[in-house]
């Protein structure tokens, strides 16, 4: 066991220093602990190490806790899944479709992400606003992404609703709810729903982010919206809710459990890998329970097999560290003889004439595109403004390397030239971009879209302009690179994609934006404001 424990302290050697920021680890296997240790600083000014009794910011693990607490409800009968959300929330649009409590649990609702909408309106991460305005902001979107049930689509709406609806069922705040139906009842006394960011928070982590030219910065948030996140814990606390789902203490014994490990399924039949704020799914042939956090500094995963009562918990305050891929390595050292496949396969080494073949445009679901090229002999891919090196496993399939988020390309051929690419994100769904040519507008074509937007669902007006021969959106904390053209009438930009629409096939009259988890938003031309500058 000791040869195991030094093989993982070398996963976290990097971090393992008083200059670093780092993770806290905690792995428990038959309901004890057999490693539990801190790597790296929690805080950097007041040179503070990272313990096992550090309290960290768990950002989209907290999703789980909502999720327990809309399962108490319905275990007391205060609820039903299927209710109408609008019978706790009535401010929320009707839509053709009703949105039910099932379809907020599931990410299944088509309700638009509300970190993405507060982006769109110019609101940047460091801007603070409350759960008021998220649920006016809400209460303006006239469509959804999809009719509920019919697509599984993760969205921080779903379960930031949810939290209001446990606030507004039992008349007393989520955080409170938690602490008196939840943390106290287990024991777990350092863990809270962050719901006041001006709080003092003994032996808390500092979230940081890497500096561009070496060493850190600052990386937190001022928001005290919670639900969707906010869980602020101990790993030694975590210990204690891990242990729960195999004799569960609280109310409802096992039905409670089930219940929150039961996956959704959509309209048609088909199952998804999302239960209650948790992700069911396999690894390596091993069933696993888990789900990660990502949000200001901060990257966390709580991965269970429970076949064998194995449970690792990755909470990192620093956000390029991957807990989920570090987690995976764990479970190859520690259950090696259990696991089927192989791990995590080998990069190979192609010469440059094998890389160029994979050089291109490729344009996926509602006009997002990837785009590859080649960077010191190495495949690079653009994706949601995002730079990431990849590494080829074969001649055709490639993988992230140093990157908080793991990203799988596939390549398909025809004629010798790279027809399509399939991305998969993390154990996200496969999604299919087909090449494309980039069309390269001309300035008398750029000036057709110069001009004023206008959004009702945001309230807000985006400006494009003309600089050196090059379109840029012009508003609040707007993207400081230019639009890039990919098809006629179509361009991204930063993490959206753009489509114009022309009256008739003649002058543009608006445009379509599309982001990852907010769909189909309508910007109308506002006449007579075109302008170049």
């Amino acid at each position: 066991m000791e040869s195991k424990r030094r093989l993982v302290d070398e996963l976290f050697a990097e971090w393992d220093r008083s200059d670093s920021p780092g993770c806290v680890l905690g792995i428990i296997w038959n309901g004890r602990f057999i490693h539990a240790r801190g790597y790296g600083m929690a805080n950097l000014e007041y040179d503070v190490p990272i313990t096992t009794k550090t309290v960290f910011r768990i950002a989209s693990v907290s999703k789980q806790f909502t999720a327990a607490c809309i399962a108490l409800l319905v275990e007391r009968g205060k609820l039903s899944l299927n209710d109408d959300v609008r019978i706790y929330i009535p401010e929320l649009p009707k839509y053709d479709h009703p949105v039910r409590v099932k379809h907020l649990i599931y990410h299944v609702s088509g309700i638009r992400d509300y970190l993405e909408l507060m982006s769109l309106t110019g609101r940047s991460d460091d801007d603070y606003y409350t759960a008021e305005d998220v649920l006016e902001l809400l209460s303006k979107q006239k469509t959804l992404n999809f009719n509920p049930g019919e697509r599984f689509l993760y969205s921080n709406s779903n379960y930031f609703l949810l939290g209001l609806i446990v606030e507004r069922i039992s008349g007393i705040s989520l955080r409170r709810f938690a602490d008196e139906n939840i943390f106290k009842p287990l024991g777990m006394l350092n863990t809270h729903f962050h719901d006041d960011h001006t709080m003092i928070v003994k032996n808390r982590a500092v979230g940081y982010s890497p500096r561009k030219g070496g060493g850190f910065r600052i990386d937190e948030t001022n928001l005290d919206i919670v639900g969707d996140g906010g869980i602020f814990t101990t790993v030694e606390d975590l210990y204690i809710w891990d242990q729960n789902f195999y004799d569960n203490k609280l109310e409802g014994g096992r039905r409670l459990i089930e219940r929150m490990l039961t996956a959704g399924t959509l309209k048609n039949g088909e199952k998804i890998n999302y239960a209650f704020g948790l992700r069911i799914g396999s690894y390596r042939g091993l069933r696993i329970i888990y789900h990660s956090g990502s949000f200001a500094g901060f990257r966390t995963q709580l991965m269970r097999f429970p076949k064998f009562k194995f449970t690792i918990i990755c909470l990192a305050n620093l956000s390029s560290i991957n807990p989920t891929r570090l987690s995976k390595r764990i479970a190859d050292i520690y259950l090696a003889e259990h696991l089927g496949g192989v791990a995590e396969s080998k990069f190979i080494k192609l010469p440059l004439e094998k890389l160029k073949v994979r050089v291109g445009v490729f344009r996926g679901e509602d006009g997002f595109t990837c785009k590859t090229y080649i960077e010191n002999n190495e495949l690079v891919l653009e994706f949601l403004g995002r730079r990431i090196r990849l590494k080829p496993l074969s001649e055709n399939q490639f993988k992230s390397v140093n990157s908080p988020i793991d990203f799988n390309v596939e390549f398909g051929d025809c004629n010798g030239k790279s027809s399509t690419l399939t991305l998969r994100i993390e154990d996200g769904k496969p999604e299919i971009f087909k090449a494309v040519k980039q069309v390269s507008p001309i300035l008398s074509m750029l000036k057709e879209y110069v001009g004023e937007y206008f959004s009702e669902e945001l309230e807000t007006v985006y400006s494009l302009i003309l600089r050196k021969s090059k379109l840029y959106f012009k508003y609040r904390n707007a993207p400081k690179e230019p639009l890039k053209p990919t098809v006629k009438d179509e361009f991204t930009v930063d993490s959206m994609s753009i489509q114009f629409m022309r009256k008739n096939g003649g002058r543009i009259v608006g445009f379509i934006l599309n982001s990852r988890r907010a769909k189909h938003i309508y910007f109308k031309r506002i006449i007579g404001k075109d302008f170049a500058a």
